[in-house]
């Protein structure tokens, strides 16, 4: 384990500790995700969109398997943003948000 893999578990410990949270997520698998939010999206997108994964799975009674259920369905989504966005022949994440391959806010 490295460096900084020590420091983002200890975080994460605790932060869930500060919180009251006993969880345990898949912390990797939410990371992938943001950086395929972040890339095929917008930026500024990947942390909002987690934590809107995190309370989407807190309005369906929490645990693992409704955030994982949450990321999946956002994953989904996402891929299908980034097609639009490659269709529309802006790349992925050109459009710095909006509709799929309108490249409105």
């Amino acid at each position: 384990m490295g460096p900084m893999e020590r420091t983002l578990d200890d975080w994460i410990a605790e932060v869930s500790t500060e919180l009251g949270i006993d969880l345990e997520v898949d912390v990797r698998g939410l990371l992938d995700l943001a950086r395929v939010v972040a890339h095929g999206v917008d930026r500024p997108a990947a942390p909002l969109t987690t934590f809107l994964i995190g309370y989407a799975a807190a309005r369906r009674g929490g645990g693992p398997e409704a955030v994982a259920e949450a990321g999946a369905r956002t994953a989904a989504l996402a891929e299908r943003w980034a097609a639009a966005a490659t269709e529309a022949g802006g790349g992925a994440g050109a459009g710095g948000g909006g509709e799929p391959g309108t490249g409105t806010a």
